[in-house]
């Protein structure tokens, strides 16, 4: 039962890759990062979401330094050490995908991303699955209207909803956001399938949360994992 699960976790994550590779979504980005001084130019990544983008660990602790857009930049950092990389965090506790579309513009489009991602799902379940859909894809279409390469997230987990269920609320968000990535070809960071092949192969759910809803340090790691293999 162990390996048919894995053996549908690989499944879910080959099915739902863009269009394009994953290694190729970011290559003008990747170049952009190796120019020096004065060719290079200041990068601009945009987190737009709730809580979990926004650090905030044991409410009501912001642990910034840790959460994973830092980590995100920590990594680039290291492996682009000439690139001047911008984090912008427009996120905010408690928010869902409704009042995030609501200040798009003037909050996340007047920073001009060179890439945006955007993580509002496990706060959608309130907003519920149709709703999210719309605001999601009024976020996309702007953004990609603006010429902006777009990475959406899958949710980070809830420990009071069971990673080993294939249905439950946070799965029909992660299927609906894998879906949109696939149908406007934008990037997907499946952070849901990360953490649920984790807890599958046998890994403990606590070990990678602060509390309830919102991952400690390793758990950002593992959002930061699935981001990064873009810009490898």
């Amino acid at each position: 039962m162990k390996s048919l699960h894995l053996i549908l976790i690989s499944l879910v994550l080959f099915a739902f890759q863009p269009k394009e590779y994953t290694s190729d979504y970011l290559n003008d980005l990747k170049i952009e990062f190796q120019k020096k001084w004065p060719e290079n130019r200041t990068i601009n990544l945009v987190f737009h979401g709730h809580s979990v983008p926004a650090g905030y660990f044991k409410t009501p602790i912001v642990n910034t330094l840790e959460s994973y857009p830092y980590l995100v930049l920590k990594e680039l950092k290291a492996q682009y050490p000439y690139a001047v990389i911008n984090i912008i965090n427009t996120s905010i506790g408690g928010e869902d995908s409704k009042s995030g579309a609501r200040r798009f513009k003037s909050d996340v489009l007047i920073h001009k991303p060179d890439v945006l991602f955007i993580d509002y799902a496990l706060n959608d379940r309130s907003l519920g699955i149709d709703s999210a859909k719309v605001e999601w894809e009024s976020m996309i279409q702007m953004a990609l209207e603006a010429d902006i390469k777009i990475i959406l997230l899958t949710p980070s987990p809830d420990q009071k909803i069971d990673l080993k269920e294939d249905d439950t609320i946070l799965d029909q968000h992660a299927n609906q956001i894998r879906a949109l990535s696939e149908k406007y070809e934008v990037g997907l960071a499946d952070s849901y399938a990360l953490f649920k092949n984790e807890v599958i192969s046998g890994g403990d759910l606590v070990s990678l949360m602060s509390q309830g809803n919102h991952p400690n340090e390793k758990g950002h790691a593992l959002i930061a994992k699935g981001i990064l293999e873009y810009f490898q």
